[in-house]
């Protein structure tokens, strides 16, 4: 995998993770749900580059 997709998807997490938080402080159900999910995509992503990678080696 490359080093450039393994960054996107923690980019994604994070951004989910930020999403999230400001969706907590502004009260937006909406918001924080987004966030939840763009999170969950983003550490699942990640989970399965690391699959790849360790059948890789």
């Amino acid at each position: 995998m490359s080093i450039g997709k393994k960054i996107a998807h923690k980019a994604e997490a994070v951004k989910g993770g930020a999403k999230k938080a400001v969706g907590r402080v502004t009260g937006s159900r909406r918001l924080r749900a987004e966030g939840r999910g763009d999170q969950v995509k983003g550490n699942t992503k990640q989970a399965g580059t690391k699959v790849k990678d360790a059948f890789k080696h």
